[in-house]
């Protein structure tokens, strides 16, 4: 079989992954993981919102608008709600004086982003088949051989270096983290990103 990895694009920056690991153990410092109220194993921490609305990185909104097919039949579902993910301009005060904020200022130089997330895949657990509406930009900060990215059938590792990866979660994909640590990526919608 011929593994076609185009889905994932390797880009031309990279972040001091000490710097990042510091990062993230400041924002939990301010803010714990602890999951979102409704939403079964989905942990979220926002960077940005839309400006002037805490409301807006809250519950739902916290995951957006994907499809899925649930059962043998399928059948596509839609599932959550639409996101305007080009008003989340905002970074979140609190977290301005990490190195999350020089990392999405300049992210925010380079690409065209919406939602900017903290997330979460605990051990032992996959997120559903699903599609976005948009590729999806991952810087992963702590990482293991068993956390794996699929992509229409083709899965790949991304390791925790520092590198900057966009996915092409337009197709079919899912995560898992088949560690037994917590695998937490930076993540960010990318809005201005075509695939070849």
């Amino acid at each position: 079989m011929d593994l076609n990895f185009k889905d994932f694009q390797k880009q031309d920056i990279k972040f001091d992954i000490n710097e990042l690991l510091k990062a993230y153990e400041e924002i939990l410092k301010i803010k714990d993981f602890t999951g979102l109220k409704g939403i079964s194993n989905f942990g979220a921490i926002s960077l940005t919102q839309i400006p002037g609305d805490p409301d807006s990185i809250k519950g739902h909104k916290a995951r957006g608008i994907f499809w899925t097919k649930p059962d043998k039949s399928g059948k596509e579902v839609i599932r959550d709600q639409k996101i305007n993910e080009a008003a989340y301009t905002e970074f979140i005060e609190d977290y301005k004086k990490t190195y999350f904020k020089e990392v999405f200022d300049i992210l925010s130089s380079k690409f065209k982003l919406g939602r900017v997330r903290i997330l979460l895949k605990e051990p032992r657990s996959t997120l559903s088949w699903h599609r976005d509406p948009e590729p999806r930009l991952h810087i992963p900060i702590i990482t293991n051989p068993g956390s794996i990215m699929v992509i229409d059938n083709v899965a790949k590792h991304l390791p925790a270096d520092g590198s900057v990866w966009i996915t092409n979660n337009t197709k079919y994909h899912n995560a898992f983290n088949g560690g037994e640590e917590n695998r937490i990526h930076l993540v960010a919608c990318v809005l201005d990103y075509k695939f070849n």
